[in-house]
């Protein structure tokens, strides 16, 4: 059985495991090695918060997750390493990502995790350290008994078209140089996720949209996020980017790209397949 170990936003693999196998996780003799580097002369081993993942209910009851998170300052065995996950997901093509299943589903999944048991340590009603709930999936509060779960903060990416045939790419702020991707936001309360692939398009570009279609969805937990992708006509409007998140925005054919987000996100899936000819 493999687990996964997670400093921060990072996976912890050992020399034996290359980049390209991080979604797969580590054999459980390498928690051993780890907790070995961690272990203080009184033997205890602090620093350390084990957890296990249910397996979801269409799967094997075998497909549960094992999971470690590691404080920050936790000392690393010798030729350990730790890889962003975001910056291990490009090394995995997008079709074996997005859907949640299978390898880097899990490793999404057991990341995701990881962040909500940090992020619910004290409970959110009275501030209690928080326990393990026994019957499932949540965090229980031993003086007041409010349960909290893994919060999942739904997000829209939309690839809008126009009629010549190009897509329109942004360049976000907080993105490397030269890279543009789609137009994405959060849902907010009371929206429905149509009228926020709307609202999020004219706030950031000033165009409006029409024939807004789902494609596909990814888990996305960066922190917390399921990406839902969505295509859209131009309807009218030109373009004027925010100025805040977006920098410039322009419309692209699939001859002549800009540099694209990293594979393993749907963004860049969406992308691959309007390249393709197949939306």
């Amino acid at each position: 059985m493999n687990i996964y170990l997670f400093q921060g936003n990072s996976v912890l693999l050992p020399e034996t495991v290359p980049d390209t196998g991080l979604a797969q996780g580590v054999p459980l003799g390498a928690l051993e090695e780890l907790r070995a580097a961690g272990r203080t002369e009184g033997g205890t081993v602090p620093g350390l918060d084990s957890f296990t993942v249910p397996a979801l209910e269409e799967e094997e009851a075998s497909a549960r997750i094992e999971g470690v998170s590691v404080n920050a300052d936790f000392p690393l065995p010798p030729h350990w390493r730790a890889l962003p996950v975001r910056q291990g997901l490009s090394l995995v093509s997008p079709e074996k990502t997005i859907d949640g299943k299978g390898p880097v589903g899990r490793l999404l999944r057991a990341y995701h995790i990881a962040q909500w048991r940090r992020d619910s340590t004290y409970c959110g009603s009275c501030g209690t350290k928080n326990t393990d709930a026994p019957d499932e999936l949540a965090r229980l509060c031993p003086s007041c008994g409010r349960r909290e779960y893994p919060r999942i903060s739904p997000a829209v990416i939309t690839l809008i078209t126009n009629d010549r045939g190009e897509a329109l790419l942004a360049h976000n702020r907080k993105f490397a140089g030269g890279v543009y991707s789609l137009i994405a936001g959060f849902n907010e309360a009371g929206e429905s996720l149509e009228a926020t692939v709307i609202r999020e398009i004219r706030e950031e570009v000033g165009l409006e949209v029409k024939d807004i279609r789902y494609i596909a969805s990814q888990p996305w937990p960066f922190p917390n996020s399921l990406m839902l992708g969505f295509t859209a006509r131009h309807a009218s409007g030109e373009i004027h980017p925010d100025g805040e998140e977006i920098m410039d925005a322009r419309w692209f054919n699939p001859a002549k790209l800009p540099s694209l987000p990293g594979f393993g996100s749907v963004s860049r899936y969406l992308i691959n397949r309007w390249i393709g000819g197949n939306l």
